[in-house]
């Protein structure tokens, strides 16, 4: 049976070829093609079942938005197009991630500059309660299954939590969730920390904080990107699509 990462050499050269076959042989256009494929690769890595075994783990590190807290959108969308009489479809494209998102979510731009330039992006005239209400309605409650299962971790391993967030999220997290964030020794949260994930350095600072070696860390979050990064910086990463995965990768660690 071939090896994982020369199966996944595999995938993402067969992906090249097949690509090469639809579209004109040019740097431009190869380049885009290839994007494509390590999209694919990346997706397929991070999917890729990590080797558990009990005793491999000093500590057990979460995400918290849709691994350990529920999150929805469309919730805040719903919410700012009532109070502006607007469909939530008008918004949609006018909210991005850009560098204002994440400055707001590095602790680099307070509250009231983020929903000044919040204003300005949607074109609605709201106050900041009003968006800070909006803000909040992203939570939806804890994630089916999870409670059990942190609960359970905990009388084994120190659990922490690591999470790209905001001070105003924080403070609603923090007091709506307090009985399953108590599962927690610590949260480090990028506005905090001054750093997000995927950055390295929000990895870095979570091992020179807790003093625990990066391979002795089992890292838990939805997206590819951050587990692909935590990989890389040494962590053991699983993604996770449910509480199932959790569960999953609990038994193997004997937990």
């Amino acid at each position: 049976m071939a090896s994982a990462p020369l199966e996944a050499r595999r995938i993402t050269t067969g992906l090249r070829l097949r690509l090469s076959r639809f579209a004109p042989i040019s740097k431009v256009s190869w380049c885009r093609q290839a994007r494509l494929a390590d999209t694919d690769l990346l997706r397929y890595s991070a999917e890729m079942s990590p080797v558990l075994v009990p005793g491999c783990a000093d500590a057990l590190l979460f995400d918290l938005g849709r691994v350990v807290i529920d999150i929805d959108f469309q919730r805040v969308l719903a919410v700012w197009a009532d109070q502006a009489g607007c469909a939530p479809a008008d918004l949609a494209p006018r909210f991005v991630l850009d560098e204002v998102y994440l400055r707001h979510e590095r602790g680099q731009l307070d509250d009231a500059a983020f929903f000044e330039a919040l204003r300005d992006r949607l074109g609605i005239a709201l106050t900041d309660a009003q968006l800070l209400e909006g803000w909040n309605a992203i939570f939806v409650g804890e994630m089916p299954g999870i409670a059990p299962l942190l609960a359970r971790a905990a009388r084994h391993l120190p659990l922490y939590a690591l999470s790209n967030t905001n001070a105003p999220h924080v403070m609603h997290f923090s007091r709506e969730f307090a009985a399953i964030l108590g599962h927690f020794r610590s949260v480090f949260v990028s506005s905090e920390i001054g750093c997000r994930k995927p950055d390295p350095a929000a990895y870095d600072h979570v091992v020179a904080t807790t003093g625990i070696a990066a391979a002795r860390i089992v890292f838990f979050d939805d997206l590819a990107e951050n587990i692909e990064a935590a990989r890389a910086h040494g962590l053991i990463g699983v993604q996770v699509r449910s509480s199932d995965d959790v569960a999953k990768a609990l038994d193997q660690l004997g937990l």
